[in-house]
This record gives C-alpha cells, sequence and structure tokens, in this order.
C-alpha cells in the first residue's frame, strides 16, 4: 500500500507539473498574439495618420468604436491605441528589438518605450527575458538606473574574472541600492544598519536582484590565528560563488577596498569549494568619490565593486518641533482598528 501511494504521488507531480509548463506555454501564446495584434493595429494607425490625416478625434472615435464591439477587451483605450502607433513607429525596421518585445508583457513594453536609446531599450527587454522582472520589478530596475549603474566602472570586475563571469557580476552589482523599506533614521551606526537589513532579509534580498541566498552575518575568518568577521556572506546561484558584503555608513575608503581584498583571499583559501568560482565582495558605503574608487580598484587582485545605498525619510527623521503635533503610533492603530 505504501509503495502504491508513493507511486501516485509521484505520477500526481508529473501531471501537475506538465500541467504548469502547458499553462505557461499557453499564456506565452496569447502573450506574443497580443503584442503582435497591438504592432498590427499600430502600425494602421500610424499609416493612415501620415496618409489620411487622422488626429486625436478620429483615434477617440476609433476607441469607442472597439470598446463597443470588444466590450470584454480592456486594451483600446485612446492612450494605448496611441502607445501601440508609438510602439510601431519605434520599432519599425528594428528587427531585434522587434522580436524582444514580443517576449514580454505589454505593460513592460510600455515602460521600456519610453526609454531614451534603443541600447537602453535592448538592456531592459534582455534583463526582463532573462530574469522574468514582473512590471512593479522593471519599474524599480527603471527607477534606481540599473542600465547606467552596469556601464559605470565603480567595479574591477573584467580585470579579475572570466569574460562571462565578469558580465554576469557587474549584471548582479548595483551602483546604488535603495534602502527605502528599512524604519531607520537618517543617522545610524553599522550594526544598526546591518540589524535593520537582516531584519527585513527578504525585502533586502529582493534589492540585491534575485539570485543571492542569505549564508550568515559576522562571519568569522581566521587570519594568521587572528579572527576577522565578514558583515554579510550571501551566495550567488548565478554566478555559482561566494559573495562578501560590507556596510559602511560614511564615505568610502581606499582601506576599505584592502581589507576587502584580504577577506575574499581568505575565502577562496579556505571556505570556497572546488566546484564554485572566485569569491566576490560588495563594499556599500553612504557615498563615494568615483575616481577615488576607479583608482584603488586598478591594483585589486580580488573582484569587487563598491556601491553606495540610499533612503528615503521616515517618521523617525522628522524635527521634534513637526512631530510634536503628528498622532502617536497607539493613537494611529486605535483609530484604525475602530
Amino acid at each position: 500500500m505504501a509503495r502504491e501511494i508513493t507511486d501516485y504521488t509521484s505520477t500526481l507531480q508529473k501531471i501537475k507539473e506538465q500541467v504548469y509548463q502547458a499553462q505557461n506555454r499557453a499564456l506565452k501564446v496569447v502573450n506574443s498574439e497580443l503584442v503582435s495584434l497591438y504592432w498590427n493595429i499600430g502600425k494602421i494607425v500610424s499609416e493612415k495618420q501620415k496618409k489620411e490625416g487622422w488626429g486625436k478625434s478620429t483615434v477617440e472615435r476609433l476607441s469607442k468604436d472597439l470598446q463597443i464591439e470588444f466590450p470584454g477587451i480592456k486594451g483600446f483605450s485612446v492612450q494605448n491605441l496611441w502607445y501601440m502607433k508609438q510602439f510601431y513607429d519605434e520599432y519599425k525596421g528594428k528587427i531585434f528589438l522587434q522580436t524582444l518585445s514580443g517576449e514580454m508583457g505589454w505593460s513592460q513594453n510600455i515602460l521600456i518605450l519610453k526609454l531614451k536609446t534603443d541600447e537602453e531599450k535592448q538592456f531592459y527587454m534582455e534583463m526582463t527575458r532573462k530574469y522574468g522582472w514582473s512590471v512593479r520589478m522593471l519599474e524599480r530596475q527603471i527607477e534606481s538606473n540599473l542600465f547606467r549603474q552596469a556601464k559605470s566602472n565603480q567595479e574591477n570586475f573584467a580585470k579579475t574574472l572570466s569574460k562571462k563571469q565578469a558580465v554576469l557580476a557587474k549584471q548582479n552589482l548595483k551602483d546604488n541600492y535603495n534602502f527605502d523599506f528599512l524604519e531607520i533614521g537618517e543617522q545610524h551606526s553599522e550594526r544598526e544598519l546591518e540589524d535593520a537589513l537582516l531584519s527585513r532579509i527578504c525585502d533586502f534580498l529582493k534589492e540585491l536582484g534575485g539570485n543571492f541566498c542569505f549564508v550568515d552575518r559576522q562571519y568569522r575568518v581566521e587570519i594568521s590565528e587572528k579572527e576577522y568577521f565578514i558583515d554579510i556572506l550571501f551566495y550567488n546561484r548565478e554566478l555559482q560563488c561566494l559573495f562578501a558584503l560590507e556596510l559602511k555608513t560614511g564615505e568610502f575608503k581606499a582601506e576599505y577596498a584592502s581589507k576587502m581584498n584580504m577577506y575574499l583571499s581568505a575565502l577562496d583559501d579556505k571556505v570556497k569549494r572546488p566546484h564554485e568560482k572566485s569569491s566576490i565582495g560588495i563594499i556599500i558605503c553612504k557615498s563615494k568619490d568615483e575616481t577615488v574608487v576607479e583608482y584603488t580598484l586598478r591594483g585589486m587582485g580580488q573582484p569587487l565593486g563598491i556601491s553606495t545605498y540610499s533612503q528615503y525619510k521616515t517618521l523617525k527623521d522628522i524635527p521634534a518641533e513637526v512631530a510634536k503635533y503628528l498622532p502617536k503610533k497607539e493613537e494611529i492603530v486605535k483609530r484604525l482598528s475602530g
């Protein structure tokens, strides 16, 4: 009987996986067809505007007639029809971008359509396709200017890693991390920052980019009978390597990189497993002088990147003379529950 139950459970799991796979394939087909439809509508509107002078009133009429004819479809608003035209005009003759656009949702396409250069559009299209970014995640990455960060020279990966690893490592590094989910004041210690990040570890991992797994905090390494502690140690699944992270609440200093260089050497010698790649370091500071960073990294033998972090102001940052007029936390809870 136990064997039959095990066999049934295994069979059920296989069937469920096949159903999920079929659903995913169906969604991709539907999405591709929708984007193709919007491309064709955009082409018609674009050509009619050029040849017959279609303007605002005609497109408004078209929107109303389509919504009457297809009441269950929400994509025929006036604004969306103009997006379709822009979509066609922007990618007409650009086969590669047109192909990539068909591999993501329409809402994602609209976000990317607003970007300035083809290079930037292609970057976010490829990243969305590779990592399966949701609309919200794509929006967040655009707001944090990931494209510019990927092109910045605040790391030494090209000199210390293989070409493939360097590209992947750069994609996993941001020039600035947004810690707006933290509830700490503008003035805080490194330990307070570390505590706050780890208390919101899920949000922290999302901000890092999705490929990171938490290993430990204050990770101990022994060098020449002396103890050293790495603030936070992660493992990156895509790069298959350890990521050492150091937090600094002030401006970047060259000695931070020297210490991280030592940590990475120790991790590679004492912790890294044979199948894993070279360990990588990230130093996240409150601010940095990019010229100082560039000169510091030139002579470093281990792969590391220097980033900054920012956070929006919280209630703790409100001046006392203003805060005294605000309701207390208990009063807000009482009002909401009442």
